[in-house]
């Protein structure tokens, strides 16, 4: 029988320690650092993330008691204010510069997204995660409660956040968006919180094309009509803003399309600066918005990022920036397994086989789900 490491010790192979410590020296992370390096941290504080623990406790407990298995993989079990101290001290940018490495291996993997499209898509949004107002006053944004924001710029082939700015949660979207690194020549597509027809402008600039929803209050005058070539384009026109302001902020045309969606039974409004392409293909371009609202809904049910183990703002974006390394992760293993498993799905799958010793390949095959069917079967009929 071949000899396998841990899944965890597979998994932290894919970090080049090279790479991991050219990261911390440009942070100076280990600067007079005795016992518990930012490889270690980042050990720990990942197992947390995978592992599912909740706490800084849970995962210190959880830790020291798989003391002879971790210390194969460079790591010792360390007491909790060791951890908590590094978690508020070390430059949480060590953690950022790391996940934009391991995005740049994932997206290389990332399967293309169903739509054909010219230009490759992004999705634009954010999410708020709420926090205790009494032990994150930096945090503030309301009377009575603090959070934070995540900012993000979604890639469509395969799911992967290209870009998170994390700020606090009173920071409003369209402030926000001019800091987001749109790609040259791409879509992007966002929902009615960031309608700014300067930001619009910047778009056109950068022969960005953008798909959002036009506002109920907007003034304009229609130029033309175009030809209705779908059952459930309901008009589509070629506009302008009439507003003296908005004119002045943005004065090239626009397109208008009406759609009827008959899932919901609704009429939605869609503003593109795309005046080519066919109308039903824009409907579905927006529909693609709906992979943002699915990637923050798998990030908040799989990681760990409502509960934080420390209450400084660094602590927060190391935990938060940890926990999108575990995402891009997982990725990269379910686009480089070719696996037909949903990101949930491998996250369980690792998690209790995480020190496991197994092929990792084998784990993630495809036909193991359906052997343990037939065993199941065979089972019940013995």
């Amino acid at each position: 029988m071949a000899y396998h490491t841990t899944i965890y010790g597979q998994l932290l192979t894919l970090f080049s320690r090279l790479d991991f410590q050219k990261i911390v020296t440009t942070y100076k992370g280990d600067y007079r650092v005795r016992t518990l390096t930012c490889r270690s941290q980042f050990i720990h504080l990942l197992f947390s993330q995978i592992g599912g623990h909740d706490s800084l406790r849970d995962t210190v407990d959880s830790s020291a008691s798989l003391s002879t298995k971790l210390y194969h993989l460079g790591c010792r079990p360390v007491p909790r204010s060791t951890l908590s101290d590094a978690n508020n001290k070390r430059d949480s940018r060590i953690y950022e510069d790391l996940f934009y490495n391991m995005y740049q291996r994932a997206v290389k993997l990332a399967p293309k997204y169903k739509l054909d499209l010219p230009r490759e898509l992004y999705m634009m949004d954010s999410t708020t995660i709420d926090l205790c107002q009494s032990l994150f006053p930096w945090a503030r944004f309301r009377k009575n409660k603090s959070g934070v924001k995540l900012h993000t710029l979604l890639k469509a082939d395969g799911a992967l956040p290209a870009f998170i700015r994390i700020s606090e949660a009173k920071m409003h979207d369209g402030k926000a968006a001019k800091e987001i690194p749109v790609p040259k020549g791409s879509y992007i597509v966002f929902d009615k919180a960031y309608h700014n027809f300067e930001q619009y402008k910047q778009y056109k600039n950068k022969n960005i094309r953008f798909i959002t929803r036009i506002k109920t209050n907007a003034a304009f005058q229609i130029l033309t009509s175009k030809k209705i070539d779908h059952v459930n384009i309901l008009s589509d026109e070629i506009i302008e803003f009439t507003g003296y302001i908005t004119h002045k902020k943005y004065p090239h045309p626009l397109r208008k399309i009406v759609f009827w969606d008959e899932d919901h039974n609704r009429q939605i409004i869609f503003l593109t600066n795309d005046l080519s392409l066919p109308a039903i293909t824009i409907a579905d371009i927006y529909k693609a918005r709906w992979e943002i609202e699915l990637f923050f809904k798998t990030i908040k049910q799989n990681l760990k990022i409502k509960r934080f183990m420390g209450c400084s703002e660094n602590a927060v974006r190391t935990q938060i920036w940890i926990a999108m390394i575990a995402y891009l992760l997982i990725s990269f293993l379910k686009f480089s397994q070719k696996s037909q498993f949903s990101v949930q799905k491998i996250m369980r799958i690792i998690r209790t086989n995480l020190f496991e010793r197994k092929c990792i390949r084998q784990l993630l095959s495809n036909s193991t789900s359906i052997k343990i069917q037939s065993n199941q079967i065979a089972l019940f009929q013995t």
